[in-house]
């Protein structure tokens, strides 16, 4: 079956940090030409589709609208909301993730929360740790949006949502229950918010740990780009592969694959 529909990541797949990666925004605009039905996808709970949205602009990306844009911590939200509607959350993370919480009826608190709701922030400290950690030990269920330990930046990486996620685990012995890639979870919302069928969609993205396995257990067609964290001599270390790979999204021509 053609593809019609497209799933793509946004880090080390659109831009790395700051800066866009070569031939992304050509590549977006291939997509709007083409009237290719698409979501961009990120394990990032930072920031919401108007961030994502103004982001890309500042890039130079123009043509895209919030609907565009799926986060982790949309799909936390969607997620913890079929669980227990109206529930209680004490978060660490940062305004997109508390924002959809919100939006899905959540009160955010520290006294007794139903869950401990873990995304990515440069805030987090040893207070933060202390109380997630008490508070998993007296019941809160624990939540993390990803498991991305780094993330990429024009320069290089840093510490993203996994390695938070691992300090508190550590401390309590408890596993967190991750909502994000490569939790095929993530990919039925994104799938379901596109109107789309698995296998007339292709999930794009540049690591095979989240990216390429989501899409897989997910009944997609995959295609690594080696501009972020896979790089060409890791993908043998994978017991699967991916259906395409390409250098970058510039490379890619949806009509062709």
């Amino acid at each position: 079956m053609a593809i019609r529909h497209l799933i793509a990541d946004m880090d080390g797949v659109i831009y790395r940090g700051k800066s866009l990666i070569d031939g992304a925004s050509a590549f977006v605009q291939r997509l709007l030409s083409q009237k290719i039905n698409f979501l961009f996808l990120t394990n990032n709970s930072e920031q919401s589709p108007l961030d994502l949205k103004r982001k890309l602009e500042g890039l130079g990306v123009q043509g895209l609208t919030e609907k565009n844009f799926i986060t982790s911590a949309m799909a936390t939200a969607t997620f913890l909301k079929s669980q227990r509607p109206g529930g209680t959350a004490y978060v660490i993370g940062g305004g997109g993730l508390i924002n959809e919480l919100y939006n899905a009826g959540f009160s955010i608190t520290e006294n007794n929360p139903d869950y401990v709701v873990v995304g990515k922030t440069s805030q987090f400290n040893f207070s933060m740790m202390k109380k997630a950690a008490s508070l998993i030990l007296s019941g809160s269920k624990f939540i993390g949006t990803n498991p991305d330990v780094i993330d990429p930046l024009e320069d290089g990486y840093e510490p993203a949502c996994g390695a938070i996620l691992a300090s508190i685990e550590i401390a309590t012995g408890k596993k967190p229950y991750i909502i994000g890639k490569p939790n095929s979870l993530m990919m039925t919302i994104a799938i379901r918010q596109l109107g789309a069928q698995p296998d007339s969609t292709i999930m794009v993205g540049d690591r095979m740990d989240t990216d390429i396995v989501a899409g897989m257990e997910a009944g997609m067609k995959t295609c690594l780009v080696l501009s972020g964290v896979t790089k060409p001599d890791m993908i043998q270390n994978f017991p699967y592969k991916p259906n395409y790979i390409f250098n970058t999204v510039g490379d890619l021509y949806p009509e062709h694959l």
